[in-house]
Order: structure tokens, then C-alpha cells, then sequence
């Protein structure tokens, strides 16, 4: 994105959007108008690189998560080696670093809610090599694996088999990724992961009372853990006006709570909204958004590491 007279890699750690491609409601490599992001509108806007989120609807779950989840892997390809695409599949440091150097933009493939592996850690391995490399171990409910937001207030924490995941995840690889886990399953990954884990789309609690916001001792744990928060453009998770400026509200707490801006990133969830947030109707408007930080007084050079920079120099670190 050119933005400032300088060019910002955008990156964006949740969008649903390969959901509607695989229920054929249209193709991220066609401009259709529909929904809030593929890839014709992140060429306009300069985007670099997306995780694309697989989410194994309820219906699904449990005994048919599997076959779900490999019938999101098989749209995946489709819809990135479709020759209009102008998208390359992102999985290490190396292709990470071709996109960069290149005018292609890159995708990266994600899970929201691990059910798909069961209890079985030879699972996470099949998925790292299917292309996977971010994963959370739940959505808001309760699984085989951990306690999600949905069972707060009181929730527990991870299961045995859970904790085993965590450790499998860190030694294939794929990140963990912290949203939509409880209170106490957040603590538990905290404890439990020893390598940095983030939390891809969610917002600051003291700002929205809300279960699936960090609170601000987890976002200082995150911090200390070397991660980093992607704040979501979900109204829910804004509370106050639900608008571009809650958007900036909520990045300006985590920089006074922190005091650091290396910790800070986008989780937009796209296409994972029925209301988009006014002004943020669609990845195009994410100049919008950047004016708006400006105008509010944060740096320039906090604005290009919010939005791309801060991931970059996270997966250089954590990735192979």
C-alpha cells in the first residue's frame, strides 16, 4: 500500500473469506464485488500478505471436521492457481522473502478451531505439510483439546491431549494462535508454549467488555511472550460507536498499555462480519484506516509497523 510516499507490505492475520469460495457463493481471484476481500482488491490496495482462515462450521464438528477441513485445503489451491490470481502460497522464511522481493502477493493457509485433529499430534504434522501454519486450538466452544471464549464466564483450561498439541505445534512449526481461547486456556498456552504464539482477531477488553477481548494483563503477557495482538474490525469487539475511530481507539490502548509499537498488528476479520465496520466496508479501505491513526497523532513509522511490519519481522523470526 502506498501510503505517505512510502510503500507499507500489508499484512493481515484473519479474513474468512475462503469460506464463500467454498461454499461456490464466488472466487477470490474474481472481482465480483461480493464480500470484503479477494485478491483483485488487495492488488488495488497494495496488500502482501493474508492468512486465510478455515473455519469447520458446527454442523461439522466433530466426526466430519477432517473431510471439511481437506475440502477447505482443495479450494485453496483452486482458487491460488487459478492463472489470474496473482497470489503464491506463503510457508517459510524463503517464500515469505520471494513475495516481498517480487509483485506477487502472498497467502498463507490458517485454522480457527482445531477439531479436525482430534487428539492425535501426528495430525498437526499432516496439516504443517498440507500447507498450515497458524492454528487455534478451538472456536468458542468447548472441544477435545480446550475450553473456547464461549465458556466464559468459568471456563477451563487446555486437556491433557491439548497441552500435548501445543507442544507438537511448536515443534512442526504452525504458530499458535491465541483467539477464541477461554480465560484459563489462554494462561495454559501462555505456560505451555515455548515458542511465541499471537492473537490473530482480537480487541482490548477494558474498551469492550467483551469474552472474546484480551484483558490487559493478557495482552502484557502476550508482549512478554513476544507476540502480538491483531485488532479486529468486529463491531461486537469494539463496543463504543463500532466505528473506524473504536478501530484506533483500541490500537491506542495497546500502545499507552505497552508502550512499545512492536507488538501490535491487523486481524481484520473480513468476510467474517455481516456489518462491516463503516469506512472499513473492504480491504480497499484500509488507506482509510491509516489515515485516521495519522490524523489521530500515532507516528508514521508506528502505522507501517502496525500494519505489516511487526508480523514480517515475527515470522522471520519464528518461522523455518
Amino acid at each position: 500500500m502506498w501510503w505517505h510516499d512510502h510503500e507499507i507490505p500489508i499484512v493481515d492475520t484473519h479474513a474468512d473469506s475462503l469460506l464463500a469460495a467454498l461454499k461456490g457463493e464466488r472466487h477470490l481471484y474474481e472481482s465480483t464485488g461480493e464480500g470484503q476481500l479477494d485478491f483483485p482488491r488487495m492488488r488495488e490496495v497494495g496488500h502482501k500478505l493474508q492468512f486465510l482462515s478455515c473455519w469447520v462450521e458446527p454442523q461439522y464438528k466433530p466426526e466430519r471436521a477432517l473431510r471439511r477441513q481437506l475440502a477447505f485445503v482443495d479450494q485453496f489451491y483452486q482458487e491460488i492457481e487459478a492463472p489470474s490470481s496473482g497470489v503464491v502460497q506463503v510457508l517459510d522464511r524463503s517464500s515469505l522473502n520471494e513475495v516481498l522481493a517480487s509483485d506477487k502477493m502472498g497467502v498463507v493457509m490458517s485454522i480457527e478451531g482445531a477439531e479436525a485433529v482430534g487428539t492425535d499430534p501426528a495430525m498437526v504434522r499432516v496439516l504443517y505439510r498440507l500447507g498450515f501454519r497458524l492454528m487455534s486450538l478451538t472456536w468458542n466452544e468447548r472441544n477435545a483439546l480446550a475450553d473456547g471464549a464461549g465458556e466464559d464466564p468459568g471456563g477451563g483450561g487446555l486437556s491433557r491431549a491439548g497441552r500435548e498439541i501445543i507442544q507438537e505445534m511448536n515443534r512442526t512449526g504452525i504458530i499458535v494462535d491465541v483467539s477464541h481461547l477461554s480465560h484459563t486456556s489462554f494462561w495454559d498456552v501462555i505456560e505451555i508454549s515455548h515458542k511465541p504464539v499471537i492473537a490473530s482477531h482480537s480487541n482490548c477488553r477494558e474498551l469492550a467488555e467483551h469474552r472474546r477481548n484480551l484483558t490487559d494483563g493478557q495482552i502484557l503477557a502476550l508482549v512478554r511472550q513476544k507476540g502480538i495482538q491483531g485488532i479486529t474490525f468486529v463491531r461486537e469487539f469494539l463496543g463504543g460507536n463500532q466505528d473506524v475511530e473504536r478501530v484506533v481507539d483500541h490500537m491506542q490502548h495497546h500502545l499507552d498499555l505497552v508502550g512499545d509499537d512492536r507488538h501490535l498488528g491487523l486481524g481484520s476479520d473480513f468476510d467474517g462480519v455481516q456489518v462491516p465496520v463503516a469506512g472499513l466496508e473492504d480491504v480497499t479501505a484500509l488507506t482509510h484506516l491509516a489515515d485516521r491513526m495519522s490524523e489521530r497523532g500515532i507516528a508514521d513509522e508506528t502505522i507501517y509497523r502496525i500494519f505489516g511490519q511487526n508480523y514480517l519481522e515475527f515470522l522471520m523470526r519464528v518461522w523455518h
